[in-house]
């Protein structure tokens, strides 16, 4: 129960700053004429975060999702379950279970990704972007875990055919 709490109050702060974020990003879309995360300016962004302040969070955020995959991974090589990604995208009769023990795993490192990414654009850029918070953030936990749960339970599953 502990935590739960602790995740509704992190999806809490989350939707607070993304729903804050979206009436300057709306005014800036229109006058724009487009969004943000469809822009030139999004991708002449890139470098601001990888340099800026935030910089630490694009090694730390993949690798505790890398760390938390190979945990899930080695659990599904365990209860005898195909490797993630292909899992989810072809068996059908473990999909749920696969996507509800992923999200379970990551929910809170997803929602810190999307509320970091949401903040540091405030620090560094000077505005929020939620759209471009809602792809970056999850793109630097969703990939990492996935790949790394998949490979750790081939892994597993590879030697303990030998």
């Amino acid at each position: 129960m502990k935590g739960w709490r602790a995740t509704s109050f992190l999806a809490v702060v989350t939707l607070l700053v993304l729903a804050i974020s979206i009436p300057a990003s709306l005014r800036d879309a229109f006058d724009r004429g487009g969004f943000y995360i469809f822009s030139r300016q999004f991708l002449e962004d890139i470098p601001k975060r990888l340099a800026g302040p935030g910089r630490f969070r694009f090694l730390f955020q993949p690798m505790i999702a890398i760390l938390l995959g190979v945990r899930s991974g080695l659990a599904d090589a365990r209860k005898g379950r195909p490797p993630y990604l292909y899992g989810v995208l072809f068996h059908t009769g473990v999909r749920r279970e696969l996507v509800r023990s992923g999200f379970e795993s990551v929910a809170n490192l997803l929602m810190m990704g999307i509320l970091l990414d949401s903040l540091f654009q405030w620090v560094l850029i000077g505005a929020s972007y939620p759209g471009a918070a809602l792809i970056v953030g999850p793109a630097l936990i969703v990939l990492p875990y996935s790949i790394a749960r998949a490979l750790s339970n081939r892994l597993v599953r590879a030697r303990g055919a030998h």
